[in-house]
């Protein structure tokens, strides 16, 4: 019975939007014909707070969990199990295997260096920008850091911090191309980007100028770059993003996530109830939830998400309270890994995906 009506609601929910499109079609020119700088802000901009997720059946979870591939996991995490400090030859392998990676999934990628200063001398750094469709106007945006802290650099790998987490990304979209791609060819107006931020990390001690530069210098870029080109709405690329998803310390055993932002509620809530239908179905390894229905309404954690938020751009903040016990130590390696946990992890990552990009299954 379940499978059955959500299967009519999203009928009838494709019926709607087909009908609303028709009715388009009569007042303005076909979307082949209409010049992107000249979409009304209404097609767009406002539909991020009306956006509902798609729901997933049953079986469609059961899909889901199937895609699961932890060789491939393991594969695309191992080049970045290195110290990864900003400028040294690990950091350029690393980036270029990520380079590399979302290229060969036919993504477009962008390349985002700038210069700055820091307290050991000015630096190079780099974010690498995923687009799956970059003629989409709205981006469901994944993210997490790819450098390591230098305090103890040549020992510390940062597993967690954050290896895994861009492990997770480039796994998700390998194993969803299919219905990645898929969504590409519709030209639907929202699409999937990935942001692997630089410079997370303080290079002495943390403060708001020694921390954060990627996230700093690309959310200020973006906020001052009109999108479109020529438009009497003030929108720039930051309206771009629909939701701005932070991944940060992921692989440990011992983690509990909780809601951090009063109006991202309503998502946190679906990955919430995705885990536990996904355990109540038997799809997950048995270990204990690890979505908490409690909020813990700003918390304070200073991480890449900040520029963004501070910026109004809707957050759901994907790390776990308390910290990992390894986190900052030399201990924050491949034993710290729990491959379980990860693989739940990406189960309900790529449900909420699916479930926000509408995909077909």
């Amino acid at each position: 019975m379940t499978v059955i009506l959500q299967t009519t609601t999203k009928m009838l929910w494709k019926w709607t939007c087909l009908s609303a499109l028709y009715t388009l079609a009569t007042i303005v020119p076909s979307s082949c014909e209409v010049n992107l700088e000249k979409r009304s802000r209404s097609l767009w901009y406002k539909a991020k707070e009306e956006h509902q997720g798609f729901g997933l059946s049953n079986e469609e979870l059961r899909t889901i969990a199937a895609m699961s591939d932890m060789n491939h996991f393991r594969s695309v995490l191992n080049p970045i199990m290195v110290p990864r400090v900003v400028g040294t030859a690990n950091h350029a392998k690393v980036r270029k295997h990520l380079i590399d990676t979302m290229q060969g999934l036919g993504w477009t990628v962008e390349e985002d260096v700038f210069d700055s200063n820091t307290p050991v001398g000015s630096k190079t750094f780099t974010n690498v920008i995923a687009t799956l469709d970059p003629q989409a106007p709205r981006h469901l945006v994944l993210a997490c850091h790819y450098d390591s802290k230098i305090d103890r650099e040549g020992t510390f790998i940062g597993a967690t911090d954050s290896a895994v987490p861009c492990a997770m990304m480039l796994n998700l979209a390998k194993v969803m191309k299919p219905n990645l791609m898929g969504n590409k060819q519709t030209q639907s107006d929202l699409s999937l980007q990935f942001i692997f931020f630089d410079g997370e990390e303080a290079f002495r001690s943390w403060s708001k100028t020694d921390s954060l530069y990627g996230a700093r210098n690309l959310a200020a870029k973006l906020q001052n770059q009109l999108y479109p080109e020529v438009n009497t709405d003030g929108t720039n690329h930051l309206h771009r993003m629909d939701l701005f998803v932070l991944l940060d310390l992921l692989g440990t055993e011992d983690v509990q996530f909780f809601n951090y932002f009063k109006n991202t509620d309503r998502w946190y809530a679906r990955m919430v109830s995705y885990e536990r239908r996904l355990n109540d179905l038997g799809l997950l390894n048995k270990r204990q939830l690890m979505f908490k229905q409690r909020s813990m309404l700003n918390p304070g954690i200073e991480d890449d998400h900040i520029p963004f938020l501070q910026r109004g751009v809707p957050v759901v903040h994907l790390i776990p309270v308390p910290f990992p016990r390894v986190w900052h130590e030399d201990s924050d390696n491949a034993t710290a890994l729990n491959y379980e946990t990860i693989q739940n992890l990406n189960i309900i990552m790529r449900a909420f995906v699916a479930d926000y990009l509408h995909l077909a299954l």
